[in-house]
This record gives C-alpha cells, structure tokens and sequence, in this order.
C-alpha cells in the first residue's frame, strides 16, 4: 500500500509541475532575461543527470577526467556528436591502458 501511494505522490507532483505552468502563463513570456534563462533549463537539467555518470562509469577518475577533457575539447572545436564520442571513449581506453 505504501508504495502506491509514493507512486501516486511522484504522479501528481510531476503532473503538477507540467500542468501549473499551461494554466498560469496564458500570453507569451516577453522578458528577455527570463525567456533566456527558460531556455537553458533543459540543458542544465540534461548535465546535471548526465555528469556524475560521466564520472563514475569507468575504473578510476583519472580516465573519467581524461574522457571529459578529450570530449570538451573536440566539442569546442565544433567536431560531430560521433566524433566527439569517439575521442572521449578512445582517451578513455587509453588511459585504462596506461594505468
């Protein structure tokens, strides 16, 4: 009974955080300042999931590190997603091998 009342809890509070803003906001948000920050929010909340997976997801930190920087490093330079991947997974293996 317990939990499905935590599920129906998690439901009605996910629903809500969905539904609220359809219901209040009925005109288009014309602040420059908050329409940018609105904008943002999925790749901040995309990050924050996907970051401390990045860290934890190999052998040592050291190697998680290197993937990162390696990753960061052709993303800046404007290479592909495939490429990217690829650079971070090699700098990975390669640092596995050497430690």
């Amino acid at each position: 009974m317990k939990v499905y009342l935590c599920i129906g809890v998690m439901t009605l509070v996910t629903y809500l955080i969905r539904v609220i803003p359809l219901t209040v906001f009925h005109k288009k948000i014309e602040n420059r300042y908050i329409r940018s920050f609105l904008y943002y929010v999925p790749y901040t909340c995309l990050t924050a999931m996907t970051f401390p997976a990045i860290l934890y997801a190999t052998k040592s930190m050291a190697s998680a590190l290197a993937g990162v920087a390696a990753a960061v490093a052709f993303a800046f330079r404007g290479k592909s997603l495939v490429t990217v991947a690829a650079a971070a997974c090699l700098a990975v293996f390669v640092t596995e091998l050497v430690l």
